[in-house]
């Protein structure tokens, strides 16, 4: 017989090519998860297909843009071919069984029902690389990841060693399914004994009581119950079966020990890798079905040619995700940095969606960096080396040093380790101190920042923050005649006057108002 089924000499990656650096995946969370709240979509993402751990796939940006557009191939074809995604999707499905029937074996306290489930386990697994090596090859993919892992699992299951596996467990099984035995019980006391054209009793009483059914009843036969762990008495049954065919059994027990190994490690491998994908798509696809718009973008790689940035459409991911939920309705942005444009700074109304589009700034980078479709409908980003936010947290009131000096700290933080090709995301940052100290703060940090080379939003309630230059370009949050946040961003000149006129209308209290109110 042949040994456990050997991986082909080189296996294929769908989530990495040949040479890419592959993060760590006991790499903690990204400091900037929380503040551009991606720790609940992985939670959300991760919490679905808890088995396969894809939260390290979520968490670790790619720094090459060929990498990039490896990844952007593969989602582009599951979006083009749906019969070869559901067909992969079902591969999933099978494999699942696979993994519960190896994890049942350790609930197993007898060896012979061990080894039936690693059977059944098999059984199975040679039946979904079967499929997906048919599957794989009737949808012709385009995307170079899909086509090697394509290659890849004919090679497998045109193998010898898979052959082996596979024709192995399907003579056993047919050796199996032929055994027959008898079970004489009396009070107390159970016999087994060979199968020798014994009536059956049991169908005879069925038979005799058939007369007087009324409809549909429920089934009172006895089979063992594969799925749960065998009692005393059904152990004892299944020692003395053993005994009754001991050449069978022999060989159950040679196929345990021949065969526990027998998961391949490249399929195993996408079996895994493959979710990352199909759990992002399933997590859009409401999103998608509300009328939300996905796109692969465009990736910049740091420092080389054109850096303009600009996306269409933009929403919160997260947020979007409970608002269509909730039925409610997203509000969708757009921004653009172009020429010497390195900041865009946003000003205007508290809860006018200022840190919501903040958010979505961050969110498209970190997406764009793992190769997924971004919340957007077109898009031109930077493959950034570094993602930095600072995001109003509170005071903490066990810290005696104060919240301006946590934010200098912060600040300090982000200077340190920021390098040309990072982005930003600044979120009303010294807002603890006077006017004109954080004029003049945020102006230093900004300045800081665009000397670097970094490009990203600085969300603020300082106008000024707006003009200090060519490489800062102001956007305001919106709002409509009686003064309600419309959650637009718009881009035009901070002045600090349209909320203040639109409040001041809403109250009565313009300049002609109260003139007439105070007219004799």
């Amino acid at each position: 017989m042949a040994g456990p089924a050997q991986p082909a000499p080189s296996t294929p990656s769908v989530l990495f090519p040949d040479g890419c650096a592959r993060p760590d995946e006991s790499s903690p969370e990204p400091d900037y998860f929380s503040d551009l709240n991606l720790d609940q979509f992985v939670d959300a993402v991760d919490s679905r297909r808890s088995a396969y751990r894809l939260a390290s796939f979520f968490r670790g940006r790619l720094h090459d843009a060929r990498a990039i557009e490896y990844r952007q191939a593969v989602f582009r074809d599951l979006a083009d071919l749906p019969e070869l995604t559901a067909r992969i999707d079902a591969f999933g499905e099978r494999m699942r069984d696979v993994r519960d029937r190896l994890r049942g074996t350790d609930a197993m306290r007898h060896r012979y029902q061990e080894a039936g489930w690693l059977l059944e386990a098999v059984h199975a697994y040679t039946g979904a690389c079967t499929a997906l090596a048919e599957d794989l090859t009737q949808y012709e993919s385009r995307a170079r990841a899909l086509q090697a892992i394509a290659a890849y699992v004919r090679s497998y299951v045109a193998s010898d060693a898979f052959a082996a596996l596979a024709h192995d467990a399907e003579r056993l099984q047919e050796r199996l399914d032929d055994i027959r035995y008898c079970l004489l019980i009396t009070p107390g006391r159970v016999k087994v004994g060979p199968y020798e054209g014994q009536g059956d009793y049991g169908a005879e009483i069925l038979a005799d009581f058939e007369k007087f059914r009324q409809g549909e009843t429920k089934s009172h036969r006895f089979r063992f119950a594969s799925d749960d762990v065998m009692n005393h008495v059904e152990e004892a049954i299944l020692d003395r079966v053993a005994l009754l065919y001991p050449d069978v059994f022999e060989e159950l027990t040679a196929f345990r020990h021949r065969h526990a190994d027998f998961l391949d490690p490249g399929v195993a491998a996408f079996d895994r890798e493959i979710q990352f994908y199909l759990a992002y798509r399933a997590y859009i696809a409401p999103l998608e079905r509300a009328g939300l718009p996905f796109c692969l973008p465009e990736v910049l790689e740091g420092g080389k040619g054109d850096r303009e940035v600009a996306a269409r459409d933009v929403f919160d991911l997260v947020l979007a995700d409970k608002l269509v939920a909730e039925g409610d309705q997203v509000v969708l942005n757009d921004f653009r940095l172009s020429g010497p444009e390195r900041f865009l700074v946003v000003s205007g109304p508290n809860q006018g969606g200022k840190t919501t589009f903040a958010r979505a700034f961050g969110q498209l980078h970190h997406l764009a960096a793992l190769g997924c479709p971004v919340p957007c409908r077109q898009a031109r980003l930077l493959l950034c080396d570094g993602l930095f936010t600072h995001f109003e947290h509170g005071e903490n009131l066990t810290d005696l040093s104060g919240k301006l000096h946590d934010d200098l700290v912060r600040v300090r933080t982000i200077l340190e380790r920021a390098t040309p090709a990072g982005v930003v995301v600044l979120n009303e940052v010294f807002t603890s101190t006077t006017l004109d100290d954080a004029v003049l703060l945020g102006a230093r940090t900004l300045e800081q920042l665009i000397e670097r080379g970094l490009i990203g939003v600085c969300v603020t309630f300082v106008d000024e923050l707006s003009t200090l230059g060519e490489a800062t370009a102001s956007m305001v949050a919106a709002v409509d005649s009686r003064a309600v946040p419309t959650f637009h961003i718009e881009r035009r000149a901070a002045d600090g006057l349209s909320y203040a006129v639109a409040v001041a209308e809403r109250h009565g209290l313009t300049y002609e108002r109260l003139r007439e109110r105070i007219r004799p």
